[in-house]
């Protein structure tokens, strides 16, 4: 099976020293992509805990309005849970959206520049 990766060297990559690391820990450059993260991560974070104890919440002191039957046999609580699903998969997809565009870019800058290649 043929790669477009180059044979990996015969000799042992060198490994940034820990001054490097931390060199690298205190730039401008890391400090962005730290807030760029958090600053996405975060709120989510908190909203998507905030919704999940919601219908926590309402499941244990609103029965009758969770019991409210929408169509046939389907009723709030069962359309909410499932938006419990549908949220979860909408966040790790904008994540993997937001990541691959502001994120990764950047560590891999960051990264090429640490292992010697820029």
């Amino acid at each position: 099976m043929a790669t477009d990766a180059p044979p990996p060297s015969k000799t042992d990559p060198q490994l940034p020293s820990t001054e490097e690391f931390v060199e690298v820990q205190e730039s401008a450059e890391f400090g962005e992509l730290r807030r760029s993260y958090r600053s996405f991560a975060f709120p989510l974070t908190v909203a998507f805990i905030a919704w999940y104890l919601l219908y926590v919440l309402l499941s244990n002191y609103a029965g009758d309005f969770m019991g409210t039957k929408l169509f046939g046999n389907v009723n709030v609580a069962l359309v909410l849970g499932l938006a419990q699903f549908l949220t979860t998969f909408l966040i790790a997809w904008w994540y993997s959206r937001h990541a691959a565009a502001n994120l990764d870019p950047k560590a891999e800058a960051i990264k090429s520049r640490m292992e010697g290649g820029a």
